[in-house]
């Protein structure tokens, strides 16, 4: 029987910035497909149509203030902050490491400052959206998503190939 395989440490870069000891919770982002039900005559149940992916973010918290961070709120372009998650993964029955990396470019929407108090602990929470995302697995591209250039590749396939040639992109 195989065990799982657990997230035993990560990192995280903001513009190439080591974060190393400052990030102590990351919430990767969630991939949604657009979809709606259509039935028509003729057909006994829905069907769901895809529209293509769903907004991308990812939510990350700093122990405390970082002012690289602060710096790029309100950036003007839609990629002006690139985020690297660089994770090892590892089963109990092995005793390799899977590198997990998710890059991610965007702008913070949101920057949460959280509760000020003396001598507590603080932490700063960032929401980045993102208009550029990828996954790569022990070096090896398996989803890549690039809204401006409507590139949505999918395990070395790019499903959007035929679309912009058929709208002359």
């Amino acid at each position: 029987m195989a065990l799982p395989s657990k997230l035993k440490g990560f990192n995280l870069f903001h513009n190439g910035e080591n974060f190393a000891g400052k990030v102590p919770e990351i919430t990767l982002p969630k991939l949604t497909r657009k979809m709606e039900d259509y039935q028509a005559g003729g057909m006994s149940g829905p069907v769901k149509v895809d529209f293509g992916q769903e907004a991308i973010q990812m939510e990350w918290t700093c122990g405390g203030l970082v002012k690289s961070v602060l710096t790029q709120y309100a950036a003007l372009k839609h990629d002006a902050v690139l985020l690297r998650f660089a994770g090892g993964y590892q089963a109990e029955d092995s005793d390799k490491y899977d590198a997990i990396e998710v890059v991610v470019r965007g702008r913070h929407s949101e920057i949460d400052l959280g509760n000020a108090k003396a001598k507590e602990d603080t932490a700063v929470k960032i929401t980045t959206a993102a208009s550029y995302y990828k996954l790569t697995v022990n070096g090896e591209t398996i989803i890549e998503l690039d809204f401006v250039n409507m590139i949505e590749n999918i395990n070395g396939t790019d499903l959007l190939q035929a679309l912009r040639t058929a709208i002359g992109l």
